[in-house]
Order: C-alpha cells, then structure tokens, then sequence
C-alpha cells in the first residue's frame, strides 16, 4: 500500500478512532471527578458545569430540563441519541475501526465490538450517583485495554503516528476540561481555596487523571492548588499535561513529515509550533492572573484549529465533520 493510498482511505479514521477512544476514557474521568466535587452544597452548581463546558446546554435542556445527577450522569453516559455521550464515542471508534478492518489487528476490532455490545447491555441505573465510580472505572479500564492491544499489535507505519496524534490532540483538550470543571466550583465561593474540601477535590482531580503519584514523586510535601493545575497544564514529563500533549503532537508531526516524507503537515506544523510556543512561555502565576478559564478556553480554540489544519493537509476537507468518520 503506498502512502497515498494510506492517506486518503484510511489516515482520517485511524485519527478519529484514536479521538474517540481517549474521549470515552477522559469522559469517564471528567464524570468520576465531578460525582466527588458534586458531594459538596454546590452539587446542582457542579452538574451545570460539566454541562456547559462540553457545551451542550442546549441539547441537555431540550430532553432533560434541569440538571439533576442521575440525568447529567445518563446523558453522558448511556444516551445514544447524545453524540457526547459515552457509548457514542465508543460506536463512533468501532464504526471507524470497521473501515480499517484491512491495518488494525483481529484482536483491536474483536475488543472493540465487545466493549461496545457491553455499553448496550448496561442497565439505566448504573448512571446512578452511587454506581457511578464503578461504571467509571469499568469504562477506563476498558479504553485501557484497547490501549494496550493497540500498543502491542498496530503496526508501526504512518496509521500509527496519525493514531497518536489522535490520541494527544484528544487527551491535551480533556485535561483542559477536567481542570475547567474545578475551576468552575470555585466561582461561587473563592474564599474556600485551601479548605479540607477544596484540597480534597484537587486530590480527586489529580486521581481522575491518573496524575497522584506523579504529582507527589514531584511535590512530596502535599497538596498544593496551583501545583496541582501547574502540574497538569505545564508539566513536561506527565503524559497528560497539556505541554506533554503538544509536545508530543509537534514530534509526531516532525516524524510524519521527515520520515514520511509528507510535506503538507508543513502547514499544520506551523500552527503546532504557535500554540507551543504559547505554552512553553507562560507560568502558572500568569496564567491564574490572566484567568484560568480564559487560558484553557484558549488551549481549547487552539486544539480545535490543529484539527482544523490537519483536515485541510491530510484529510481533504477544510472543517472539523466528526459526523462524517462516524
């Protein structure tokens, strides 16, 4: 198969599959974290928040009306006419998966379909708050394993540098939200910074994304707000930081367009090196001065014109169509 050929019927999906599969795992994080955070007075604050930064108010309302747990828990979980949802994602990755039945080993595709038809059988009542971290963690562990069977059996050609990227592009722009969302349960009351509870929530942050011992082998003494965010925005060496994420996505570009010898990254490149750039010069105390919020909103819109770029170069098309590679 040349690298033509490659690009044009299977780059796309192998990126997208790859996006899908780290959102369902980052979704069930991001829904774990906010089930602790919504044990706190603000709890109907919390389930706004997750709302809105996924934004989706609208869609949500249409159906549901208020946020309730239970409801937020279910729209993001089980309901397959939410494309955010969960099991959307997961249809979403095995539909893009069917069309590299050619690249990808019998064992990704197998597991994939049984992770799928699992999703189908799960009982509306595991959304309930108290079966929530178990359905989380069932979930994690399940995009864990297709990791590791992706890991051990896709074949190291470009359909693997275009399946990382997928993979960090998707994992920089969930820890954007899984902060956010922190950031957004401090807004009714700021004077709670470094309470038991609010120290308790980073604790749960820094769990979600499988950050905790990471952070304490870098910060022994303990829990610290602003370490905790530094740690996962700016860290160089946690593989989901944001700095990590970019980094990693101008390195695998490099290898794309050097290896590969695909010149037209050069374009997606360019757009690569800017948000880097903005990332590498920035600290934690400018970024909490200027706003936290407005700083990962930024990193969001960022993300979102890589996308955009590598659909122009690599896919054909000039927009971000999700609904097309699903």
């Amino acid at each position: 198969m040349t690298q033509q050929s490659l690009l044009a019927r299977y780059a796309e999906d192998i990126f997208w599959m790859a996006r899908y599969m780290e959102r369902a795992d980052n979704l069930a994080r991001l829904l774990e974290v906010n089930e602790v955070f919504a044990r706190d007075r603000r709890g109907a604050h919390n389930w706004d928040a997750i709302i809105d930064l996924n934004a989706d108010r609208e869609a949500f309302t249409k159906r549901y009306g208020t946020a309730k747990p239970t409801s937020t828990a279910y729209f993001y979980m089980l309901d397959r006419e939410n494309p955010s949802s969960i099991i959307s994602a997961v249809r979403a990755a095995r539909e893009n998966a069917r069309a590299l039945r050619p690249l990808i080993s019998t064992e990704m595709w197998t597991h994939l379909n049984i992770f799928y038809n699992e999703l189908l059988e799960i009982p509306a009542d595991a959304t309930r708050v108290p079966n929530m971290a178990r359905f989380c963690e069932r979930i994690r562990n399940a995009c864990h394993a297709h990791s590791g069977i992706t890991e051990g059996t896709f074949y190291r050609d470009q359909g693997w540098y275009f399946y990382q990227l997928g993979m960090m592009i998707e994992r920089a722009d969930q820890t954007t939200r899984i902060v956010d969302v922190k950031y957004h349960t401090l807004l009714p009351s700021a004077a709670e910074v470094g309470s038991l509870l609010d120290l308790s929530q980073w604790n749960a942050l820094l769990r979600s994304a499988a950050g905790y011992h990471a952070y304490r082998r870098v910060h022994p003494s303990g829990i610290e707000p602003s370490a905790v965010a530094e740690f996962l925005i700016l860290n160089r060496r946690f593989p989901r930081s944001v700095r990590f994420c970019i980094g990693e996505v101008s390195a695998i570009l490099s290898q794309l367009i050097f290896k590969f010898q695909l010149s037209r990254g050069g374009s997606v490149a360019a757009v690569v090196d800017r948000v880097h750039r903005r990332i590498e010069e920035t600290d934690i105390e400018k970024i909490i001065s200027d706003g936290m919020h407005e700083f990962l909103d930024t990193v969001q819109i960022d993300l979102s014109e890589i996308t955009s770029a590598m659909n122009l170069a690599y896919f054909g098309h000039d927009t971000i169509d999700e609904e097309s590679v699903a």
